[in-house]
């Protein structure tokens, strides 16, 4: 998983709420055994009509957010299902933070352990940073992890909390696999010992 220390980036708006995890990546894209490639159909029912055609309007299909890594959105993202695939997609389609009001729980879990940073921030913060996006040219915002803020260029502040454990993995780049392997050293001299009581044993 891929460090998170500090990052500056477009912020892309996505003025909508109770967003969930069937928009996020619809079902008909489940059945992909990979973990990568899901970004391709991320939102994919808001990014282009029944009849295949994106539709202009649709944040991701707008030119000026193109390459954003920080997407804004309402209160209660990611409610819905509780499938993984909707932090993978995001993810892989280039996000590594996403600023709302709430988000929903598990989402938030699952976000976190996929190298996505979630801010929440109060309703009326979350509005500012969506005004803008929408209405200034090239508008980027600083999300310090360390620091625990959200900056821009003209003097916003956003204060944010975040678990001390989920913060750890994050800057640290570990995800569960990654946390294992920390203790590989101890796994390896217990496997050896325990194999080497249980030869005994059958010795015996």
């Amino acid at each position: 998983m891929e460090k998170f220390t500090t990052l500056t980036s477009l912020a892309a708006p996505l003025d909508r709420s109770n967003v969930d995890t069937d928009q996020i990546i619809p079902k008909q894209f489940l059945k992909r055994i990979e973990r990568t490639g899901y970004g391709d159909f991320l939102f994919f029912d808001w990014r282009q009509s029944a009849e295949g055609a994106l539709i202009p309007d649709f944040v991701l299909n707008d030119e000026r957010y193109k390459g954003a890594k920080v997407l804004i959105a309402g209160k209660n993202f990611g409610c819905g299902s509780s499938r993984e695939h909707a932090a993978w997609a995001l993810s892989d389609y280039g996000f590594r933070a996403v600023i709302a009001p709430t988000f929903a729980d598990i989402f938030f879990s699952n976000a976190g352990k996929n190298g996505i940073v979630l801010v929440r921030l109060p309703e009326e913060k979350v509005k500012v940073l969506m005004d803008r996006a929408r209405s200034l040219s090239h508008y980027k915002l600083t999300i310090s992890l360390e620091n625990q803020m959200v900056t821009d260029s003209l003097g916003f502040q956003g204060p944010f909390e975040i678990d001390p454990f989920r913060k750890f993995c994050l800057t640290e780049g570990l995800d569960d696999i990654g946390l294992t392997l920390r203790h590989a050293a101890e796994l390896d001299a217990f496997e050896t010992k325990h194999d080497g009581a249980g030869w005994l044993k059958a010795k015996a």
